[in-house]
């Protein structure tokens, strides 16, 4: 299949999707006429959607409806926009406080991935995380969500830079659960420095990390603890924010 033809098929899908939150329960006749196309198409593009959960047949023979996966997904989002909302505030007295860069991460995919992102009075680099995914096992979030439960480590562990920990014991995981927060000393790029603490959601499950992050030679290894204690205290505010109050 070509590129051409991949895109079309997706703008057909989500035009799909678009006519069945506006009308309703749908005939695929009917969507075939609207999207221009041959039945045998509509057909297609619905069964794909179906298996993805995004769309369903309803108990009227012949139409279709949207499925919950797309419950799912805007339950997701939503989820990661109030989290976004709600502790911008704590991180912009964090980032004015650390002097550093301050981040907002959620684990995906085995991953983390940054949501937002605040820049200290003090940050010299224009480096924007926000939407970048980073390998959990070198980050300060990432450790954060390893050793609460949040992420698990799967396959082999990469080598960042000669300070990057690759063997999943040397991650001081449950030193990291005793203590309330994670760090890195350049091990995901040379000459930068990371402090992370972790967000609960209402269930009391850790759901985020929130992280500072600057040069090796201003973050240095001596400040990481007294900046550790600022995010998980500012962490704990933003648990509550979302939900958490235990």
């Amino acid at each position: 299949m070509s590129n051409s033809t991949t895109v079309q098929s997706v703008d057909r899908a989500i035009a799909i999707l678009e006519i069945l939150a506006r009308e309703g329960a749908t005939r695929v006749t009917d969507l075939a006429v609207e999207l221009d196309v041959h039945k045998s198409t509509a057909f297609r593009l619905l069964a794909a959607l179906e298996q993805g959960g995004l769309v369903e047949q309803s108990g009227d023979r012949g139409r279709y409806r949207l499925g919950f996966g797309v419950v799912r997904l805007a339950g997701a989002a939503t989820a990661q926009l109030d989290l976004s909302r709600e502790s911008r505030e704590v991180c912009l007295r964090l980032a004015e406080a650390v002097g550093e860069t301050v981040n907002i991460a959620v684990p995906q995919d085995g991953d983390t991935v940054n949501i937002s992102q605040v820049r200290g009075p003090a940050a010299i680099s224009g480096h924007n995380w926000v939407g970048q995914r980073t390998p959990s096992h070198a980050t300060s979030s990432g450790k954060v969500l390893l050793a609460f439960g949040a992420l698990r480590l799967a396959g082999e562990l990469e080598r960042y830079t000669p300070h990057t920990v690759t063997s999943p014991a040397g991650l001081g995981l449950e030193e990291i659960r005793e203590r309330g927060w994670a760090a890195t000393v350049e091990e995901l790029e040379v000459g930068l420095n990371a402090v992370a603490a972790p967000i609960r959601g209402a269930d009391g499950s850790v759901v985020a990390a929130v992280s500072a992050s600057g040069p090796s030679y201003r973050l240095t290894p001596e400040r990481l603890p007294e900046v550790g204690e600022l995010l998980a205290e500012g962490a704990r505010e933003i648990s509550q924010r979302i939900g958490y109050y235990r």
